[in-house]
C-alpha cells in the first residue's frame, strides 16, 4: 500500500492555509510552550494555527494537543488550560483530557514534586469518526461480577436495577494516562522528540490507514515517521530547515 509524506518549510499558519479545507483526519503534535523549549530563535502563533487546524480537520477529526506548562517565578504558566479553552471557544470540543506520563524523567531543584507528566488534550470537530481502542488485559478475566451490584443507586423512571451476573472479559479499554519511556528514540539533533510510541498510538487509535495525518510542528519527524509505518497519509511543517532536512531523512529511512 503506498502512501505518501510531504514536510514543507516554512510558517506553519501559512502553510496550513494551503491545505483543503475539511482535509484532515489527524493532527498529532506538540508545540513549543512558554520559554521551555528554545525553537531556533522563531515564535508563532497560537490563535493563528488553531483557527487553521479547525479549517482543515474534517468533520470527526481529532486534534492531539500535547503540551506542559512552564514554571517561573513559583507559579506554573496555565497556558495549557488556555490553549485548551481558546479550541472549545472556536468550535472543537474538548473530546478527552489524556496525560503523557513519563517512566523517567529530569529531577529538579525545588520546593515541589518533580514533573512526570503533560497534558495530550483530545479535541474533536463534533464526534470522534473513527476510534481505534487500545485495549489491556483484565485483572480478573474469568470471574463473574454482579450487575446489580452491593450498593443501590437512585435510578431514574427509565431504568431498573439488574441482579444479573456476567463474566469479566479479557481485555477492556485503556485508560487516559498514558505512560512512555522518555528518551528511547534514536538520537536526533532535536532537543525535545516525543516517544514514538505516543505518536503510534494516538495514530492508531483516531486515523485509519490511507488517512491524512497532520504535524504542524514536525521537529525530528517522530508522527511522519509513525504515520508511514501504519500505513497513513503524512504532511508535516516546520520553520527550521535544519528540522525539516532531518525529518525528511527520518521518514525516509522508516521501516
Amino acid at each position: 500500500m503506498k502512501v505518501t509524506s510531504s514536510i514543507l518549510c516554512g510558517d506553519n499558519a501559512q502553510l496550513l492555509r494551503k491545505l483543503a479545507a475539511n482535509s484532515v483526519q489527524l493532527t498529532v503534535t506538540s508545540p513549543p510552550y512558554d520559554s521551555l523549549r528554545t525553537y531556533k530563535g522563531y515564535s508563532w502563533n497560537f490563535e493563528a494555527v488553531a483557527k487553521e487546524l479547525w479549517r482543515v480537520t474534517r468533520p470527526g477529526g481529532v486534534v492531539v494537543w500535547v503540551v506542559g506548562d512552564q514554571t517561573k517565578n513559583g507559579s506554573e504558566s496555565g497556558t495549557s488550560f488556555r490553549q485548551a479553552l481558546y479550541f472549545k471557544e472556536i468550535g472543537f470540543n474538548l473530546h478527552d483530557t489524556m496525560i503523557y506520563e513519563k517512566n523517567s524523567y529530569m529531577p529538579l531543584t525545588h520546593n515541589r514534586y518533580e514533573q512526570a507528566w503533560e497534558f495530550m488534550f483530545v479535541f474533536s470537530k463534533k464526534s470522534p469518526s473513527v476510534f481505534n481502542p487500545i485495549k489491556v488485559p483484565c485483572a480478573t478475566v474469568g470471574s463473574y461480577r454482579n450487575r446489580g451490584g452491593a450498593k443501590h443507586y437512585e435510578a431514574s423512571h427509565s431504568e431498573r436495577r439488574r441482579e444479573e451476573k456476567t463474566p469479566v472479559n479479557a481485555e477492556k479499554y485503556h485508560s487516559n494516562v498514558f505512560v512512555y519511556d522518555v528518551g528511547k528514540n534514536e538520537k536526533t539533533a532535536h532537543n525535545a522528540p516525543f516517544p514514538e510510541a505516543l505518536a503510534r498510538d494516538h495514530i492508531a487509535s483516531w486515523s485509519n490507514p490511507r488517512d491524512l495525518v497532520l504535524d504542524p510542528f514536525i521537529g525530528s519527524g517522530t508522527t511522519g515517521k509513525m504515520a508511514k509505518l501504519l500505513g497513513r497519509n503524512f504532511v508535516g511543517f516546520d520553520i527550521s530547515e535544519e528540522y525539516c532536512k532531518l525529518a525528511r531523512e527520518r521518514i525516509r529511512n522508516a521501516k
